[in-house]
């Protein structure tokens, strides 16, 4: 399913004013992009995106009144003629032309002003977009911050997680979410995870209830939000199974559309959990720093079994 964001939602966030057009406010906006129509404004509509939302600025606007009368009344005519375009703002409070205000009327597209100056407004409206038009998943799980590693925990009912994730903030790192982590992917294919707001800060232990982690700990053992860069999936130990020992196999898991690290560790009486997962979150980022110390005792082996076999003959 499209999300959408109505153009109100946009006049109520910023405090645009609404100028003409205000029967269109409940038209969609579905892309985060913003286009600023100059080539338009020139008469060149080749490749012009309707679907966007128009910025027209200092620049725009002073070039517009350049033209002759009867040219102005057909840029704004072939710019408003697309009943896909949400809505067209005009920033740094700069007169409307009267030009637009009659065919937007006619056409039904909100004609919005701002006093903030075009590229704080660009910006400002193109962040708020994409947090509100961002792909988004529900994932049973807990995200912890672990020495600046964002970590998914998963695995099934009863295995362990919310204890683990206990553990961890009780040796000085933070929680996210338990239970349900509502992820984000941002236009770059980041994935973001934090808690609905009904659960926040909030850790379920079986046999204890649930337990408020600020209250208990502290601002410090808890953080609103956090960048999901490991997943680890624990999962009871099988014994016919062939667990990786050297580490050389880089799984992945894929979120909404983006692949993230994944790391199984198998849960039995005795194992650290805790410990473990500071390791792999440690572990983590020196493989990013471009050090892998699974690859570098593979490159060590072979070298030492090359010269002995060279010994040999």
């Amino acid at each position: 399913m499209v999300k959408k964001v109505k153009v109100s939602e946009l006049v109520n966030q910023f405090g645009l004013e609404v100028v003409s057009g205000e029967q269109g406010l409940k038209r969609a906006i579905t892309v985060d992009d913003l286009y600023r129509p100059g080539l338009e404004m020139a008469g060149y509509f080749e490749y012009h995106p309707p679907e966007r939302v128009q910025i027209l600025g200092k620049t725009e606007l002073a070039f517009y009144e350049m033209l002759p009368a009867n040219e102005r009344k057909e840029r704004m005519e072939r710019l408003c003629s697309s009943d896909e375009t949400p809505c067209i703002i005009v920033t740094r409070s700069w007169e409307v032309p009267e030009e637009l205000i009659q065919i937007s009327s006619i056409k039904q597209i909100p004609v919005l002003r701002s006093s903030m100056a075009t590229t704080i407004l660009s910006s400002r409206i193109t962040s708020f977009l994409e947090r509100k038009l961002a792909p988004t998943a529900t994932i049973h799980g807990v995200l912890v911050d672990v020495y600046g590693v964002g970590m998914l925990i998963t695995g099934s009912s009863g295995i362990g997680k919310s204890e683990t994730a206990l553990e961890l903030v009780k040796r000085g790192h933070r929680l996210i979410a338990d239970d349900a982590v509502e992820i984000r992917q941002t236009s770059d294919n980041q994935l973001h995870g934090s808690a609905p707001e009904l659960i926040r800060h909030l850790l379920e232990i079986r046999g204890v209830g649930i337990i408020n982690v600020m209250t208990l700990f502290g601002a410090g053992a808890i953080r609103n939000n956090k960048r999901i860069q490991l997943v680890v999936k624990l999962e009871a130990w099988q014994q016919e199974k062939q667990y990786d020992r050297l580490g050389l196999d880089e799984e992945t898991t894929r979120i909404i559309d983006t692949d993230v690290p994944l790391a199984t560790i198998p849960v039995r009486p005795g194992r650290n959990l805790a410990v473990i997962l500071e390791v792999a979150a440690m572990n983590f980022r020196l493989k990013r720093m471009g050090y892998n110390a699974a690859l570098q005792f593979t490159t060590k082996l072979t070298e030492t079994i090359a010269e002995d076999i060279d010994d040999l003959d």
